[in-house]
Parts: C-alpha cells; sequence; structure tokens
C-alpha cells in the first residue's frame, strides 16, 4: 500500500512572516495532527519548536525539509487560538510567529539556543533517573548549564526535546529564562503518621504509654495530631508544619523529638503557590441592592440581541456582585470564563472574593508565576492534564496574557476596569489592546462581553451610545455609602500665604492628621517614583542626562542612584557640576520617594508605606503591602497608579493627589480623559461603611474644566467636551490611528530615512499622514526616533487601508539606504 506524501505548515515563534512548509516522515503520518509542537530545522543550524497549523498534500515549489520529530502526543493549541492570531497579525500589522512568541509559557518554546539548567529544587536519586536522565543530570552538575544544541552531542542522538518536555515536566530541569524571573519553587514541610500505625492499634498504645511516662508534651502534641486528622478514619491526613505548631501550641523540639521516635514523619513538598480553598458560600446567598438588579436585568437583556455590553457603575457600586452571578450563570451553562484585570497586583486582591464562591475551579495566569507553572494551566485548559485529583479550571483570572490560553468553550469574557492603559501591550510587538482583542476571541467563540468601568474609556462609552454596545449604569454607591467630598486646594494661594510644607498643603496636613487621631487610613497619589525628579545646577541650569536616551535622570534615594526609567541606565551623583564645576546642585520636583520621607518627618508616629515599581518588584511585596494596609498595620499609603487601581479598603477616609497638573499638561490627546479617570479612581478609594472619605486635589490651576468634572464626578460634561475635541482634531472614535515609529542609532540615517518613508505614505494616504516629527524623548537605547502618524476615517476599509500600508512598507524595504532602519507600527496606540 503506498503511504501518503504529507506536509505541514508550521509556525515559528520569530518575528517571520508566514508559515514554513515541512516535510512529514511518513513515519510520523498517523501521530501528526494541527496544534501539536514539532522540532524542526529553522536556517542552517538552529532547532525550534514550532506548531503544525496546517497539514496537507500539497507539494511546496521549494524543496522542503523534513519534521525532526514530534514533541507533544497531543495538540497544544487549538483550531480557534489559529484564527485568532491570525486576525491578530493582520489587525495589529505584525507576524504570527510574534503572537505565538507572546502567547506561549517558555517552557513550551524549546529552541536550539535556550540555555537549561538544574531546577534548585532537583535532588539527585538515581533510581528514579532513566539512562538519558542520569547522563543529561550528570552532565549540568558540572556545566551549570548546556543550550539545547549541545544537550544533542552530550546524549549522542538528536531527538532531545521530548526529553526535556519530559524532564521540564518533572521539576527536574528549568529554562534559562525562568530563573531570570526570579521564581524559586515554593516548598512546605508537612507532617503525618508513620503508616506502620494505620493498621496495628497496639503498637499506637504501647507507643502513647511510653510518651505518657516520661515525655507529657510529646503525647499531648501526638493526641492532638490524631483529633485533627480524625484517626483512625483518615490515615492519609498531612498538615503543614508550621499550622500543627501554631494551633497546639508546641515547639519545634517537641515536634522534632516525635519525628527522631520515627511516631511522625516530615516530608518537604512543593506547594502551588494558590492554594484555593473549596468555595464556602453560594452565589443564590448574594443579596443584590435594587439597582444592582436592575443592572443584571438590562444585562441578561442586552445580552439578547449584543454581544458587548459596558457597565458603568461609580466605584463602590458593586460591579464585582454583578459579575460573580454572571459568572455562575455561565458555570450553569457548562462554559469558561476569562476574567481580565489590568494590573497584576488586582489579581491577589480579587481572588480572595471570587473563591469564596468558586474555590478549586479558578486558575490564575501571569508572568510572575514561574513558565513550568503557566505551562501547567495551558495544559489544564486544553485539556492535556492527566491527574483525576486536579479540577479542570472554568474560571481564569489574569492580566492581558490570559486572553491568549486555548480555551475551547468560553462563554463569558469580563473586562474590569476596560479604560485602563495596562490592556495595551507597547513593547515588543504585538503591539494589542486586551480589551479590544478579547472582544474578537469572544466572537469567535461565540461569548458575551462585560467591559466594566466607573470611568470607561471615550471609544467605549460612544459605542455605547451609539447602541452598538449594551449599556448598564449603577449611578450609587452600595449599601447608600455618600460619594466622597471632594476639595481643591489652590496651591498658588497656600505659596503666597507660606503654608505649603514640603509638599503638602495645609488643607492636606489637617484632613491626614484628623484621620490619623481618628484611627483611620489615608492614602496619597503622585504619580512619578523615585525621589527627585532631576537635579539641577543652580549655576548654569545644567541637567544630568542617561548616555543611552534623551532623557533626564531622576534621584533615587533609597539607592543612592540616578536612573534612566527608559533603559535601566543609572550612575552615581555628579559632587559637581559638569559643565561649570559648581557644587551648588539642587533637587528639582519630587517622587514617591520623597513623599514618603516628607510624611515620615511631618508625621513621626504614622507608619507609612510606599507603593510604586520600586517597592514591588520583589515576589510577594504587593501582597504585603496590601494585606498589611487591610490589617491597618499601615496608616499611610502612598504610590504611584497602582493606588488608583480597584482596590477597596473599609477604613480608607482621606485621600490625597499631590500634583494634578502633571497629569492634565501631559502633552497628548487622552491627556485630560486620563487625568479624569485617575483623579476619579484614586477618589473612589474614600469613605466607606457608612462614612463620607474626603479627597484633597493640589492644583496650580485649581479652575481647570477637568478637575470641575471630577468634583461633580461630572463623567457626561468631560466625555462630551472631549468628543468635540476629538471629532475637530480627527482623534478617537471619529478616526483610527497608526502610530509609525521610524528608528535607527545613525542621527543623519534616521531623518533622512524617515522623510523618504514619509512621502512614500503620503503618495497613497495623502493629508492623513502627520510626520515625521520627533516625539517626547527622541532617543532611547541609543536608537533615534521619529514618529508618523496615520489618520484613518472609519468610514474607509480597514483592511483596505492596512494593505496599502504594508505595500508602502514593501516599497521602503527594496531601498538598499534604508535596509537597516527599523519600522514598527502600533495600531491603536494609546
Amino acid at each position: 500500500m503506498e503511504r501518503k506524501t504529507l506536509f505541514a505548515d508550521i509556525l515559528i515563534p520569530l518575528p517571520v512572516k508566514g508559515t514554513f512548509t515541512y516535510r512529514i516522515p511518513h513515519t510520523l503520518n498517523e501521530f501528526v495532527t494541527e496544534g501539536q509542537r514539532v522540532a524542526v530545522q529553522f536556517g542552517k543550524k538552529k532547532i525550534y519548536s514550532g506548531l503544525i497549523k496546517k497539514i496537507h498534500t500539497n507539494v511546496p515549489e521549494y524543496t522542503p525539509k523534513y519534521i525532526l520529530h514530534l514533541i507533544d502526543e497531543s495538540a497544544v493549541t487549538n483550531e480557534i487560538q489559529f484564527k485568532f492570531w491570525s486576525w491578530m497579525s493582520a489587525y495589529y500589522l505584525c507576524a504570527e510567529g510574534e503572537i505565538m512568541n507572546a502567547a506561549l509559557p517558555s517552557s513550551l518554546k524549546l529552541a536550539s539556543e535556550s540555555n537549561v539548567l538544574l531546577s534548585p529544587s532537583f535532588v539527585p536519586d538515581n533510581d528514579y533517573l532513566d539512562e538519558h536522565e542520569f547522563k543529561l543530570t550528570e552532565a549540568l552538575m558540572q556545566k551549570k548549564r548546556l543550550a539545547v544544541g549541545d544537550i544533542s552531542k552530550v546524549l549522542g542522538f538528536q531527538n532531545v526535546l521530548p526529553l526535556l518536555r519530559k524532564m521540564i515536566d518533572k521539576n527536574y530541569l528549568y529554562m534559562e529564562e525562568e530563573l531570570k524571573d526570579g521564581f524559586k519553587q515554593r516548598r512546605e514541610k508537612f507532617i503525618f503518621l508513620n503508616p506502620a500505625f494505620f493498621d496495628d492499634e497496639e503498637l499506637m498504645k504501647l507507643e502513647m504509654d511510653k510518651l505518657s511516662s516520661r515525655a507529657h508534651k510529646q503525647l499531648e502534641l501526638l493526641m492532638f495530631f490524631l483529633q485533627q486528622s480524625g484517626f483512625p478514619a483518615n490515615k492519609g491526613f498531612r498538615i503543614k508544619k508550621d499550622e500543627l505548631l501554631k494551633k497546639s501550641n508546641k515547639t519545634t523540639a517537641v515536634l522534632n523529638a516525635l519525628i527522631e521516635k520515627e511516631i511522625l514523619f516530615e516530608e518537604n513538598k512543593v506547594v502551588s503557590r494558590l492554594e484555593f480553598k473549596a468555595g464556602r458560600r453560594d452565589v443564590a446567598d448574594i443579596n443584590l441592592s435594587e439597582h444592582q438588579e436592575n443592572a443584571v436585568k438590562k444585562i441578561s437583556a442586552d445580552f439578547k440581541t449584543k454581544d458587548v455590553v459596558l457597565l458603568h457603575g461609580v466605584t463602590s457600586s458593586g460591579k464585582t456582585e454583578i459579575y460573580i452571578k454572571l459568572i455562575q450563570e455561565t458555570l450553569e451553562k457548562g462554559k469558561q470564563v476569562l476574567y481580565l484585570l489590568p494590573e497584576i497586583a488586582l489579581t491577589t486582591h480579587i481572588i480572595q472574593r471570587l473563591q469564596q464562591y468558586f474555590g478549586k475551579r479558578i486558575g490564575v495566569y501571569h508572568s510572575r508565576y514561574n513558565p513550568n507553572e503557566r505551562a501547567e494551566i495551558w495544559r489544564n485548559i486544553i485539556g492535556l492534564d492527566k491527574d483525576e485529583n486536579t479540577e479542570k479550571y472554568d474560571i481564569i483570572l489574569g492580566p492581558r496574557s490570559a486572553m491568549f490560553l486555548p480555551f475551547s468553550n468560553l462563554g463569558l469574557v469580563i473586562v474590569d476596569e476596560e479604560h485602563d492603559s495596562s490592556y495595551k501591550q507597547f513593547d515588543p510587538a504585538p503591539r494589542y489592546n486586551a480589551r479590544d482583542a478579547s472582544i474578537y476571541l469572544a466572537l469567535l467563540h461565540k461569548a458575551k462581553v462585560i467591559l466594566g468601568s466607573a470611568t470607561p474609556a471615550i471609544e467605549s462609552y460612544y459605542n455605547a451610545m451609539l447602541g452598538k454596545y449594551g449599556y448598564a449604569q449603577l449611578s450609587e454607591r452600595y449599601g447608600g455609602i455618600e460619594m466622597p467630598e471632594i476639595s481643591v486646594v489652590d496651591m498658588k494661594s497656600e505659596y503666597k500665604r507660606k503654608t505649603i510644607k514640603t509638599n503638602f498643603s495645609s488643607v492636606l496636613i489637617k484632613k491626614i492628621s484628623k484621620a490619623l487621631a481618628e484611627k483611620k487610613q489615608v492614602i496619597l497619589f503622585q504619580n512619578r517614583r523615585g525621589f527627585s525628579l532631576r537635579i539641577e545646577c543652580k549655576q548654569c541650569n545644567w541637567i544630568p542626562q542617561c548616555k543611552n536616551c534623551d532623557v533626564t535622570l531622576t534621584y533615587h534615594k533609597n539607592s543612592e542612584l540616578l536612573k534612566c526609567h527608559y533603559c535601566g541606565y543609572s550612575s552615581s551623583i555628579p559632587p559637581t557640576c559638569n559643565d561649570c564645576g559648581s557644587q551648588d546642585l539642587r533637587m528639582m520636583g519630587f517622587g514617591t520617594e520623597k513623599v514618603e520621607e516628607d510624611l515620615q518627618m511631618i508625621f513621626p508616629e504614622a507608619k507609612i508605606t510606599r507603593m510604586d515599581l520600586d517597592s514591588t518588584r520583589k515576589k510577594n511585596a504587593f501582597q504585603k503591602i496590601i494585606s498589611d494596609f487591610e490589617e491597618r498595620k499601615t496608616d499611610i499609603l502612598t504610590g504611584t497608579q497602582m493606588v488608583t487601581k480597584g482596590l477597596d479598603f473599609d477604613n480608607v477616609n482621606v485621600v490625597g493627589v499631590l500634583s494634578t497638573d502633571n497629569m492634565l499638561s501631559f502633552p497628548d490627546f487622552r491627556a485630560h480623559e486620563t487625568s479624569f479617570q485617575l483623579m476619579s479612581q484614586v477618589s473612589g478609594r474614600a469613605g466607606r461603611k457608612g462614612r463620607q472619605g474626603q479627597v484633597v486635589l493640589q492644583s496650580w490651576n485649581p479652575d481647570h474644566q477637568i478637575i470641575k468634572n471630577v468634583v461633580f464626578n461630572d463623567y457626561q460634561s468631560m466625555y462630551i467636551n472631549q468628543l468635540r475635541e476629538r471629532e475637530k482634531f480627527h482623534y478617537p472614535p471619529f478616526y483610527r490611528l497608526i502610530n509609525i515609529k521610524v528608528k535607527h542609532k545613525d542621527f543623519k540615517v534616521l531623518n533622512k530615512g524617515a522623510d523618504v518613508f514619509a512621502n512614500i505614505l503620503k503618495s497613497k494616504f495623502g493629508k492623513l499622514v502627520i510626520g515625521p516629527e520627533f516625539p517626547m524623548i527622541g532617543r532611547i537605547r541609543l536608537y533615534y526616533i521619529k514618529n508618523i502618524m496615520l489618520k484613518l476615517p472609519k468610514s474607509k476599509s480597514q483592511t483596505d487601508m492596512k494593505k496599502l500600508l504594508l505595500d508602502c512598507l514593501e516599497e521602503y524595504r527594496k531601498l538598499a539606504a534604508y535596509k537597516s532602519v527599523l519600522i514598527q507600527f502600533d495600531v491603536d496606540p494609546q
């Protein structure tokens, strides 16, 4: 019987256009399937794990290379994902390989240049290692790390990727990038009873008699353990060592004595960082207010005719309870739920509420988890987890990357805080907006979407008012809680009266003092991290600059360094001015570090904590800051945008925005909208449980229209004013924008190259092309930058326009003088 010759179109996780056709060896014909990972040679030497996108019999025009071997027995991706990636590639003008690279956990992207290391938790045990595993672990003990390509030489055969996959799954090995995440497996010590006692009551009685005569504390601890375990019914009971000692009020020495006598055993066990308890509360027990009930009914009615509904609810209006109701309805239909949040930081906070109802049905997926853990969730979602004891996740909670998981039966997508700019991926490609992309993902699954916000994005609200989206509103806070009282402080007047203390107005200081006296808590928002924004020479105005970027260095007092927030460059503080030699250097502006220091000086008895990117870099740092604030161990929390997010604290009475002017004066068409959102969101943290909160906005321009809108919680006026301006000047939601970033290390080449590309664009798009022009920061990481903006009317076909744009790029790429010029597309820039 003649065997059919099959070919496979393979997707490679690289920024290259399209797929590549490989021949499938006859021996693999019966085993290959679309969505499987395969090892393929790409280029002269490199080997990658690619994905089979399509299997066919069409002979390519060139002589194809063979697939080297299969990595998986089953598919790790599905057809809907491939459709989603194809749409993203076309819409966001990037390669599908770039999307694949962003979507897959790194442990699913083995490549010949990837380095492999032994897991920190690996313990050599020859009884459990086969010949190849033993040989590789021995080599890694000597070499510390090996490239995948070199492992083939060590083992003497090419087909190493399946072996590596198995050893990674067993937690014997890690990819190098996993270790760069700073991940260490969480291990805890568990105590359990010696199995010898399970069926021998006489032996147990004998040991107890021995203890009763000379070791009363050990006997008490053993009795407590047996009582906790329900012995003899629950013979396999295990309890955390710390928990046992705490509950029994016994010392480690007492427990160690029982372990030495081999009555109790101790094991050091790898545990999940997410320990979800079974749901203890019933969704039916949630008592919705009349406003919440009406919102649920409106959403349900709108879902009959529309796929997307905007839930517009003021801060603390009870949107989460509505989400929980909708999640329950979706699960009852046997469908999956994707719950998106703008920040990793918020997952810890919201998961505590959701797990009360859904327990172990929730999976959390984000980049702070190690890639093996993310791969486990991936395999669980697609159905490759064969462990019968592991519950399949029906609800996935996470930031934007969670939408890439291999859902098969998605029923509901919730995009909480849908206005937040964190949903936008900036670098590297794909530069997507997870809010918009998840709507298309839901369309592929025939699922419904809820966009939730107290301050919706203008584009979302516009779509709701047009009738494209459904619309439900919650205009009152849950439980009759009053909206906060907002005071605006004129900093010019305070300055004239000399009542400003460091960067705090007398009004704000009085309100903070009163709140602390009443044992209430305070949140202060300053949207700049670091200590001072810059150091400046008083004689000649010289300011230290980054050597890689055209940006001022920010002073960080904790590290005593000047740092660039764009490339990471740092330097020590110069003793004198580089230009004139003067020693008279002064600090200008203030960041969160300075705020923290000033607060310590003004309120020395208060416990003050800072929450920004610098203070939350370490694992669990954010969680500790939040838990300390919830438990009222912290009196004042100061920070950047992190403190404006959807966090809910009962005891916060005062919120202060230290500088409204920096936000309002930022040169961007969204600056006023963003300022309104940030000020409104952080104001919403004030006031709970029957007490009206107090908010202080410090401004040198207190009559600004946006500040007035915030004071009166007037979203509608802000929306109308901004919409008028955007229509006039051709901005979203009336036009779509594509920002084209042109980059090169040579200033002259960049200038000429940007002009040439802009002329090509203008020959096709005419007046729709703006630029080229330098952005606010004209050089980053040694690359000079110019921007070209395309403003595309919504009346024209976006598909045709983007095809024309790619034709322009292809024409430009034919010019030899500019082959080294980098071109980056950012569709719907934020």
